[in-house]
């Protein structure tokens, strides 16, 4: 995948060609909620549970708050095989008109 849009990936999303990854704190996601459809690994449990959660056939958009955590959790992906992107902080999905759930 080359670079991905937050806008991209809702749209991708919702036709299921992505997985989109919330790499936040818990204690975050209970806050704001989280990408409609989206799994929730903290990142740093990233590298210890893509294996069992994602499949690497299917790309993957991260997020977190901002897109700094973000960033390096679709480096740690990458580096296991997976087609990762950053596709920032979860106002930019809200921004791009993602749905949240609860």
């Amino acid at each position: 995948m080359t670079q991905l849009t937050a806008q991209q990936a809702v749209a991708k999303a919702a036709t299921g060609e992505i997985t989109v990854l919330d790499v936040r704190e818990a204690s975050e996601v209970q806050q704001t909620g989280r990408a409609q459809g989206a799994l929730h690994i903290p990142l740093a449990l990233v590298a210890l549970q893509a294996a069992e959660k994602m499949d690497k056939a299917t790309p993957v958009a991260v997020y977190c708050a901002m897109g700094g955590r973000a960033e390096r959790a679709a480096q740690a992906l990458r580096d296991l095989g997976y087609d990762a992107q950053n596709i920032g902080g979860i106002g930019d999905w809200v921004s791009a008109g993602g749905a949240l759930s609860r």
